[in-house]
């Protein structure tokens, strides 16, 4: 499984950073997460309001900041 966060590095992108980390841990998983910050980048995956979650090349969450909870059952859903 491929995780990404797309984010400029805010605040808001920091704290679904942490909430990804975390549901990743809960689920037990052994998932290395990117952190995507280059705004070119970013934009290539048609995100224009960050942070944003990426699942397996998958745009899941544009705009909002996940709660652990539900960071984990897109990651369920996604398995």
């Amino acid at each position: 499984m491929d995780i990404k966060i797309l984010g400029t590095g805010c605040v808001k992108c920091n704290n679904l950073e942490a909430a990804t980390r975390a549901a990743i841990g809960e689920l037990g998983l052994a998932i290395e997460l990117e952190k995507v910050t280059d705004p070119g980048e970013i934009a290539s995956w048609g995100v224009m309001s960050t942070p944003a979650l990426v699942i397996d090349d998958d745009v899941v969450s544009v705009g909002r900041v996940l709660s652990a909870a539900e960071v984990k059952q897109l990651l369920i859903a996604s398995a």
